[in-house]
């Protein structure tokens, strides 16, 4: 006969509701000229994003507050800047603002600038010594752009309000250690990550 070692609760909702909450939702995007199969697939994980987020909201807590990476401007404009940069994503966005939730600047405009130029010289340097240096530059320019987005939730989610965040897989940002971290990632994402055109 097996011995019973010990068993995993769920843990309560009840416990989530106080405090700062925000979540996280990796960005997906799909290209104007990608496969037709591909675009499905970055449509069906928006939809499932969209049905976890409205599912923590009624656990947990309504979104007050929306971040967005590559976003500097706050309100319509922000929400204007959304709908040109990641369409996919803007009916969710702009539905959950239409709901009460406020558009936030996330980016320093410069910061975020500088990130792209370091970005685009590594896809075309030539030499490992150029590349060494410009690494260290990127580096050192995204640090400081995560640590600007961290500063920025930090000083605008409020006390017992939840938000959400759309930034890249690849982001070193590090919250405050209060702010409770809800990873959005619906079951289509694994076969998004493995697509192969």
């Amino acid at each position: 006969m097996s011995e019973i070692l010990g068993k995993l609760e769920k843990p309560e909702a009840e416990k989530f509701k106080t405090g700062r909450k925000l979540y996280l939702a990796p960005l997906v995007f799909a290209k104007k000229d990608s496969p037709k199969e591909y675009v499905e697939k970055v449509e069906q994980y928006w939809k499932q994003v969209g049905e976890h987020l409205a599912n923590l909201e009624g656990k947990i807590g309504k979104i007050k507050k929306i971040y967005h990476e590559s976003n500097s401007f706050s309100g319509e404009q922000g929400l204007s800047i959304i709908q040109q940069i990641n369409e996919k994503v803007y009916p969710l966005i702009k539905e959950k603002c239409d709901q009460g939730a406020e558009m936030q600047a996330t980016e320093d405009l410069e910061l975020f600038t500088q990130s792209l130029d370091w970005s685009n010289c590594l896809r075309v340097v030539m030499t490992q010594a150029a590349f060494e240096i410009i690494s260290e530059f990127f580096r050192d320019i995204s640090t400081k752009r995560f640590n600007y987005i961290a500063q920025q939730i930090d000083e605008t989610l409020g006390e017992n309000e939840a938000g959400a965040l759309f930034i890249s897989e690849g982001h070193s940002v590090q919250f405050s250690s209060d702010i409770q971290i809800f990873y959005v990632s619906p079951p289509i994402l694994d076969e998004i990550r493995r697509w192969v055109p």
